[in-house]
């Protein structure tokens, strides 16, 4: 359960990377057995729209015009996203409580996060805090979600 406990830490800074997380660990079949849609989401064509949501979250957040991370609809997308990576990552028996715990931590550390970039943007600007979070959160949700089982 901790591997849903901290890719919920990860959905609430950047939504997409989970899912793109999870497709790089059901490709290399580093997903617990049984896992939901994991031959939908290791197919090569969804792992790599994955990819793609998850960069263009990324490029797009370095936009003044990015909303902030705690507008309803990305509190929404994060929640979906922790609630599937979370199911993922979770031993069979465990699905629906990493679940949860995955989408509870997702958003209370998504208004956490938020409040932390606004204060770092405050003395280092919007793109080089956003680079910064880029790389912490793109190495993060890979190191978890390819972790050794």
């Amino acid at each position: 359960m901790i591997r849903s406990l901290l890719m919920g830490l990860v959905a609430g800074q950047r939504g997409m990377t989970p899912l793109a997380a999870v497709a790089a660990a059901a490709r290399r079949g580093n997903l617990p057995p049984g896992a939901p849609l994991e031959r939908l989401i290791s197919h090569p064509a969804i792992a790599g729209g994955t990819v793609a949501l998850a960069a263009a979250e990324m490029a797009g957040d370095k936009m003044k015009s990015a909303p902030d991370r705690i507008e309803p609809l990305g509190l929404v997308a994060r929640a979906l996203t922790s609630a599937y990576a979370g199911a993922a990552l979770a031993p069979g028996g465990e699905r629906t409580a990493g679940a949860i715990l995955g989408v509870a931590v997702a958003l209370g550390a998504s208004y956490v996060g938020w409040r932390l970039r606004c204060a770092a943007m405050e003395r280092y600007g919007q793109t080089a805090t956003g680079a910064v979070e880029d790389a912490v959160v793109l190495g993060s949700g890979l190191s978890i979600a390819l972790a050794p089982r």
